[in-house]
């Protein structure tokens, strides 16, 4: 199929200062990319570069630049909001190659690190030097720094240490006008706005990370990490709020139901109490008299909520056995449906309990299964989906599931995401929690990054629909902006 003329002048400019096969418009080839880890959603884009260097990804983005094409930056690919989809139209600027670890200092806790580096991989260089990298998504063994910067990740940790924006001190970024520029510096208060703090998690809207300066945190003195099985997620969720209330902060404190339990086992057979109907994975960290205090102290509030069985991790191997079951359990999930849609909101903790009952009546209305495994120190819920995209209907009465649990978050209190982002997937639910002014707003700062909305159009924000037009996944651009009766602002 003939390209059009400026993806074709794109191509051309790339192909004469790039290596043979980094600039790739094989159709086969290019469906290779067609979505990230929202795998309901796909797109082709027009064009892929493998970006080595933050010279290709300045190279990509001016080409683009001088031809108004979009562009989207992806890393492994592994978000769940569609951060990461491509622009039918548009380049698709692949930074998994672009993966060294430039220097690290142990002294002044931090690293520096392309934006391709695999999360748990700066952990694993650091750790014998006394340091780690705080957060660890689920997918911290395959997905990438600069993934992790865009969406502003999280993870079982973040409980305790926070989110991806409270580890990164610096960024170097190709901004939408492909200029090269160093937001933040490694300074501990730098003066002035905080620019560094709106690039990250703008789902790369405001330009592609092509540097990272991480901070790191030193090995605690001791961890401890159990697991407690009760009977329903009820009692775990009394047993949450009970640690909570007695003022332990955990690192980590995730539940599972019994339909998340199902597919763990199946998966990695993690040999979770037989008959629970919840699992609590529980995990503190810090100087050891006070770790050894708190876990006593867990354990206790665990037991006085109906936790029937504890198992406190002996070594690491043991501590990793516990860990397998929830750090697999989004994979896992494949195991006992052929389709899923991952979900991601926040509720308050004290709403855990209702908010999982109202689940289940809203699921079984719509004919659908949900399994839960979340981050229930800080009400980050990871409802899963399940659903046969070969049922007629299946898959609309789904994503209905999925839409009306966000709804569900915010009538709580809530937020329409905790971690995952907003991306394709959530844009049209923003306007249920933002007004029409606030939105301005947002857009007014995206503009000062990208006036010409190029870098990484369509995500976030709504995009307006015709009238009569109903609503629904759209996977291009709006027609009438395609047709040049009108620019989405």
């Amino acid at each position: 199929m003939p390209q059009a003329a400026p993806i074709a002048a794109v191509a051309a400019r790339l192909r004469s200062a790039l290596p043979t096969g980094a600039v790739i418009d094989d159709p086969t080839q290019l469906a290779t990319y067609d979505c990230d880890g929202l795998l309901h959603y796909r797109v082709s884009p027009a064009l892929v570069v493998l970006a080595k260097s933050a010279d290709d990804v300045q190279l990509a983005v001016r080409a683009c630049v001088e031809h108004d094409v979009p562009f989207v930056a992806r890393g492994s690919g592994t978000g769940l909001s569609g951060g990461a989809l491509p622009h039918a139209d548009g380049v698709l600027i692949v930074m998994s190659g672009f993966r060294e670890i430039r220097a690290v200092s142990p002294r002044d806790q931090r690293a520096v690190v392309d934006p391709g580096v695999i999360n748990l991989a700066v952990s694993q260089r650091t750790r014998p030097d006394g340091y780690y990298f705080a957060p660890d998504p689920s997918s911290q063994q395959i997905c990438t720094i600069g993934g992790n910067v865009a969406e502003n990740s999280g993870g079982a940790h973040c409980l305790k240490y926070g989110f991806t924006a409270t580890h990164v001190l610096s960024a170097e970024v190709v901004t939408p006008d492909g200029e090269r520029t160093m937001l933040g510096t490694t300074a501990p208060d730098a003066p002035g706005y905080d620019v560094l703090g709106a690039f990250v998690g703008s789902e790369g809207t405001l330009g592609i990370a092509t540097e990272v300066t991480v901070r790191l945190l030193r090995n605690p003195q001791s961890v401890q990490t159990f697991l407690a099985g009760f009977a329903d997620c009820n009692a775990a969720g009394a047993a949450v709020s009970a640690i909570i209330g007695a003022g332990i902060v955990p690192a980590a404190i995730e539940m599972m139901d019994a339909l998340a339990i199902e597919a763990a086992e199946a998966a990695v057979s993690c040999n979770y109490p037989p008959g629970a109907g919840g699992v609590l994975v529980v995990e503190l960290d810090g100087p050891e008299h006070e770790v050894e205090a708190e876990l006593a102290a867990a354990e206790h509030h665990c037991r006085e909520a109906g936790a029937f069985e504890i198992r406190v991790a002996a070594n690491d191997t043991e501590r990793q056995a516990i860990w397998r079951g929830r750090k697999s359990a989004f994979a896992a999930v494949g195991r006992i449906s052929p389709d899923y849609i991952v979900q991601d909101g926040v509720i308050p903790r004290t709403a855990l309990p209702e908010v999982l009952r109202q689940m289940g009546e809203l699921a079984a209305e719509r004919g659908v299964r949900v399994a839960n495994v979340f981050h229930a120190g800080d009400g980050n819920l990871h409802p899963l989906v399940l659903f046969d995209e070969q049922v007629p209907g299946q898959g609309d009465a789904a994503e209905d599931a999925s839409g009306a649990i966000l709804d569900l978050c915010l009538a709580h209190g809530g937020s329409i995401t905790g971690e995952h982002g907003v991306g394709s997937d959530k844009a049209k639910h923003m306007p249920k929690m933002f007004t029409e002014d606030d939105l301005d707003t947002m857009q007014l700062v995206r503009c000062a990054f990208d006036p010409q909305g190029i870098s990484n159009p369509g995500k976030v924000f709504p995009t307006p629909r015709l009238c009569g037009e109903v609503p629904g996944k759209r996977k291009a651009a709006h027609p009438a902006q395609q047709a040049g009766l009108g620019e989405v602002f």
